[in-house]
């Protein structure tokens, strides 16, 4: 019985052989980059990719999907011998900082990008190629108790006023509720092509959608 049988049943065998064959990069392997990719990878895809610099710190054990023994390590490289270990899939783990000058080196084979980057300047290089490539490319932030699910044509690159602020509020049930919602929107992009924009809020536990 294939790993994936309970998803199969219920996204049939056509969309289940297109997410294990649809190439996705997830740039931020943190809270949402984390958890996004784990979630992709048990929903049955199968080119995955995931670009971070940064190492595993204890505060990030509480919302990321990695264990004290990992403290020190880089993200990509834990998240990737996790997902191996856990379900067989091999996901590429790049442990560098993405730059205009080398994103084309480390998008160029993207069919679709997700950005959750935690900084303003490098969800603007994200912005940029996607645009300039005409790579589709979904933006997924939270502040507080308020998440956006976005995709590129309307995304705007918030401040960078906040970019240097690590002792930020941050709740893993809108964490986890973020990922859900930005892993359907995917999961229906690449089914029918469709790009669908939510707003998430925790407090009332509401998910809309937005016509944009």
């Amino acid at each position: 019985m294939s790993i994936f049988f309970h998803e199969q049943l219920y996204r049939t065998h056509t969309v289940m052989a297109k997410l294990k064959e649809f190439p996705v990069t997830i740039c931020g392997a943190g809270a949402l980059g984390a958890n996004l990719a784990e979630n992709l990878a048990r929903a049955g895809f199968g080119k995955l990719k995931v670009i971070d610099r940064d190492r595993i710190e204890e505060r990030n054990l509480s919302t990321q999907p990695y264990y004290r023994s990992d403290v020190g390590a880089f993200k990509a490289k834990i998240l990737a011998n996790n997902l191996y270990r856990a379900i067989g899939t091999k996901v590429e783990a790049e442990t560098k900082e993405l730059t205009s000058i080398n994103a084309a080196q480390l998008l160029k084979e993207s069919g679709l990008i997700v950005d959750v980057f935690d900084n303003s300047v490098a969800r603007r290089v994200v912005k940029d190629y996607a645009t300039h490539t005409q790579t589709p490319c979904l933006h997924a932030g939270l502040s507080a108790d308020y998440a956006e699910v976005i995709w590129n044509d309307v995304y705007r690159v918030p401040s960078d006023i906040n970019d240097d602020v690590c002792d930020y509020p941050l709740a893993r049930n809108l964490v986890m509720l973020t990922v859900a919602v930005a892993c359907e929107a995917i999961v229906s992009f690449i089914a029918t092509r469709e790009q669908r924009h939510f707003t998430i809020t925790l407090k009332d536990l509401s998910v809309q959608s937005l016509n944009l």
